[in-house]
């Protein structure tokens, strides 16, 4: 509890999980709360401004923005979610098991992370996309599988600096088992790092759905993302600037609302770098 009231006595932590907690709000009540249905289309209707019947204005097919922008924040947050959560279980693997166990093991491991770090990411993406297909499952699928290195770096030195703890030596005194003492000792004690770093990544994973989405190798139409709807906007950049912008500032928020959060954790949880 400690924590949290110093998440939320940082003005950047506590913006950053007001806009986090507003982006989930949006992605679980969008069926209940988007005033018509993603899809429904009103040629009468098409390239309405902001008015009282649709907040937002409409788009080319006459659907309302306000909906779209609402059922894409469930929709990123359905492969932020997956692909966060994929990249933490397969870093957190790779560097437990090369920050425990040390030698070869983690030489291997390393040199492993290091070719999926150096390789940039959106180029992976693409290929493995192009490959298999484009759907919701790939691409957080794919998204996750490139975005774990950077998380298994931070685990292996979390578990380096844990693993000479005396705590540590004094469970493998009692007899403890490699396993239990990764799992309960080390592990649980790199959790902090570890939450930091998922909120970081998974504002990451939105910004990467969306520009796979703008490609058009995320999620297709006629279900909403952020990112198709901006790039379905560019033709009426000039005539109905809405149809592009507001999916656009959407993006803009919610990332820099999760980096801001992110940050907010990192300050509130390390001692070290926490403010005052």
């Amino acid at each position: 509890m400690r924590e949290l009231g110093r998440l939320f006595r940082n003005r950047r932590g506590g913006l950053g999980g007001v806009v986090v907690a507003a982006m989930l709000a949006a992605g679980l009540l969008a069926p209940a709360v988007a005033p018509y249905g993603y899809s429904t289309q009103s040629l009468l209707q098409r390239l309405k401004p902001p008015t009282a019947a649709h907040w937002l204005g409409t788009d080319g097919f006459g659907r309302d923005i306000l909906t779209r922008v609402l059922w894409g924040s469930r929709v990123s947050l359905q492969i932020g979610l997956l692909a966060t959560g994929l990249a933490v279980l397969v870093g957190t693997t790779v560097g437990g098991a090369a920050g425990y166990a040390g030698g070869p093991v983690e030489s291997v491991l390393m040199r492993a992370s290091d070719v999926f770090m150096a390789v940039p990411a959106l180029f992976l993406i693409l290929v493995v996309v192009a490959l298999f297909g484009a759907s919701l499952l790939n691409t957080a699928l794919v998204v996750g599988f490139v975005t774990w290195a950077p998380v298994a770096r931070i685990v292996r030195g979390e578990c380096l600096t844990l693993r000479t703890r005396e705590f540590v030596e004094a469970a493998r005194a009692l007899g403890a088992s490699h396993r239990r003492i990764l799992l309960r000792h080390v592990l649980v004690n790199a959790l902090p790092a570890l939450i930091v770093q998922a909120t970081l990544l998974l504002g990451q994973t939105i910004l990467i759905e969306s520009g796979l989405s703008y490609l058009g190798l995320g999620a297709q139409p006629p279900l909403p993302s952020w990112g198709n709807m901006v790039v379905e906007g560019r033709q009426f950049l000039g005539s109905a600037w809405w149809v592009s912008t507001f999916p656009g500032v959407a993006i803009f928020v919610t990332v820099l609302g999760f980096n801001l959060f992110g940050d907010g954790l990192r300050d509130a949880l390390d001692p070290a770098l926490r403010s005052p």
